[in-house]
């Protein structure tokens, strides 16, 4: 008869998810890799990841996690941040619906590797996977948030420190051992030529367990037209959330038309046989910053944008723009479908000026 004690842990949280794993682990049917079950939602979503896996505690533990929510009049204007580069020539390699994401994978037999280099990094990575992340809806699908704006899906290109680590298994763990560069992905008429490569096999990967070979795709071609970027040091946002990632957010989204969208949200968690629900909604919730500092080379103050347009509010991120379409230095938005936000800084420092202002006034007439 079991103790009191251990009647208590099981019947705890905790001691649930602990005694499931247990579970798991002595029957038979045992899955071989802890990559098999854990998803968005329900006891082994996000808030369970550190908990179903000792070596994933910093899911739960963690201080620099991702993914974060960029507030623009945060940012801190780094004039010595350069360039990304990456490499121009293409790679083939294989698609594959996980069950929980979408997920490209380059070829392991690959002769001419593409490296990213530039930017924040110090040291030359290896491009090696794209995860894909959409929500079932068009309000929310990406992990990072701007401003409190989630757009309809993200995609993050993943390589890993090729100059200190051997492959992307050791780098992942390690100091500086990853990069991450986030593509947010917005509904237009012209989608990217790069992306269509993907979009077009999205048949093909219906179910679970199924894939599909990719071949000659660009990664730098999948990018954006723009040198802006929001970067700081964060995590996987997958288990284990290792705190190795570099984090450069692209400050333009690439497009994807509805037709394509509506072919990717058709894709499903489970097998042929039982199919589950639909893969989307894959985002892990966005995590505190802990005061991380987060950079970018867009310099509201120097950078001369255009009067607000349809295609500024479509075309950028993070765009200083003032309610009546015209610049303000140090100023940002956050695009959102055609309507924006606006974070008057300037405004805010002349009310507390006008307050303080005020309060000196009733002090300086009660003496």
């Amino acid at each position: 008869m079991p103790s009191p004690g251990h009647t208590s842990f099981c019947c705890s949280t905790a001691g649930f998810i602990a005694c499931s794993a247990i579970v798991l682990l002595c029957s038979s049917e045992v899955l071989s890799s802890w990559e098999e079950w854990w998803t968005y939602d329900g006891i082994s979503g996000p808030s369970f990841w550190g908990l179903i896996n000792p070596q994933w505690n910093m899911c739960n533990k963690g201080r620099r996690q991702s993914p974060i929510d960029v507030v623009p009049d945060k940012l801190l204007f780094d004039p010595y941040l350069r360039p990304l580069h990456i490499d121009k020539h293409k790679v083939s390699g294989t698609l594959h619906n996980t069950g929980q994401s979408l997920v490209f994978r380059v070829d392991k037999d690959t002769k001419q590797h593409v490296n990213i280099s530039g930017g924040p990094l110090a040291y030359r990575y290896q491009f090696e996977e794209i995860y894909i992340h959409y929500g079932t809806e068009n309000v929310r699908g990406s992990e990072h948030f701007i401003q409190g704006y989630s757009f309809p899906g993200e995609i993050q290109i993943y390589g890993f420190n090729k100059e200190l680590y051997h492959n992307m298994s050791e780098a992942q763990h390690k100091s500086q051992g990853i990069v991450g560069l986030s593509l947010m992905v917005q509904i237009g008429e012209t989608p990217n030529p790069e992306l269509r490569i993907i979009t077009s096999t999205f048949n093909k990967v219906l179910y679970r367990g199924f894939s599909t070979p990719i071949r000659h795709i660009s990664v730098r071609s999948l990018l954006p037209n723009t040198d802006h970027y929001i970067t700081y040091e964060g995590s996987t946002t997958h288990p284990g959330c290792w705190e190795s990632t570099v984090w450069i957010i692209v400050n333009k989204p690439i497009y994807i038309t509805k037709q394509e969208l509506y072919q990717l949200r058709r894709l499903m968690q489970g097998s042929e046989s039982t199919p589950k629900a639909p893969l989307g909604n894959n985002a892990r919730p966005v995590q505190s910053l802990h005061h991380r500092t987060v950079r970018t080379n867009i310099d509201f103050k120097r950078n001369k944008y255009p009067k607000l347009s349809s295609k500024t509010l479509t075309e950028s991120i993070c765009v200083p723009l003032d309610v009546q379409g015209h610049v303000l230095s140090g100023e940002s938005m956050v695009t959102r479908h055609g309507t924006f936000d606006t974070l008057t800084t300037g405004q805010g420092v002349l009310r507390k000026a006008i307050i303080i202002i005020a309060i000196i006034i009733i002090i300086m007439r009660g003496k």
